[in-house]
């Protein structure tokens, strides 16, 4: 089986409530689902959410369409996506992000197919960057996620969940699968304002439907220049920084 988790809460710090911002008066999430779902090669998809009243809404929203929801630790975000994986018993996990609501399924489908051809503990795209950022698709397998558990003892790796796997790249058989062309410095993720802003724009050239890929979007951009203005100001990964900065300085105290 090949287990899809798509990580979502609402306590962002940047930008608060951002899963469920309203697309065209739909929750963000659930464009990002049913995108999700056009993927030809996951075979059940579950939204990993937290214990906290906060997220009553996520499983809410769940409920109400339909969608498996496992509910974890708010802070141990690696035990959450532990736990969420062992009712299944997967062979393969795809992990995914809330905040990717352009996320393309011809890019989930393409990650997968390479770490199954190549028998990989861990594919992504993402290593190396040269997809914009909001394209991120990570692929373990479950055995790989054991070792996880086992052998990640610091916060960051319990809040970053592959961020141990970085970390000791000598350790696992690894891929990075690259993009034709570099487009790392587009951003079509969802932390501020100004992406969000920019995102509802996309959707809205897109006339609302959810069969449109990358090619489309980069095209859109291009034709319309000053649309990548509007959150150029924001650096990829600030949250990984964030945490690895507190914990540097935890350590030194």
């Amino acid at each position: 089986m090949n287990l899809a988790i798509l990580q979502a809460r609402m306590t962002s710090t940047r930008l608060p409530g951002k899963v469920l911002k309203s697309i065209n008066n739909q929750p963000m999430l659930l464009f990002q689902i049913k995108r999700i779902m056009k993927s030809t090669k996951i075979d059940k998809l579950i939204v990993a959410t937290t214990i906290e009243k906060e997220d009553d809404i996520i499983v809410e929203l769940c409920e109400k369409n339909n969608i498996s929801f496992f509910r974890g630790s708010l802070e141990n975000v690696l035990d959450r996506f532990y736990q969420a994986a062992l009712k299944y018993n997967p062979e393969n996990i795809i992990r995914l992000t809330g905040d990717c609501p352009l996320i393309d399924p011809e890019i989930i489908d393409k990650v997968i197919t390479q770490h199954i051809l190549n028998g990989n503990d861990y594919t992504s795209n993402c290593i190396t960057p040269t997809y914009p950022d909001g394209m991120d698709v990570e692929v373990l397998t479950f055995e790989t996620l054991k070792k996880l558990i086992i052998n990640a003892d610091r916060q960051s790796h319990r809040e970053h969940v592959t961020l141990y796997i970085n970390e000791n790249k000598d350790k696992f058989k690894m891929e990075n699968v690259f993009n034709t062309e570099d487009l790392s410095d587009i951003r079509l993720t969802v932390d501020e304002a100004e992406d969000l802003q920019l995102i509802r724009i996309i959707y809205s050239e897109m006339k609302y439907k959810d069969d449109f890929n990358l090619d489309d979007v980069i095209r859109l951009l291009r034709k319309r220049g000053n649309l990548l203005e509007i959150n150029k100001f924001f650096k990829r990964n600030e949250g990984l920084e964030k945490s690895l900065k507190n914990e540097t300085t935890e350590r030194r105290c």
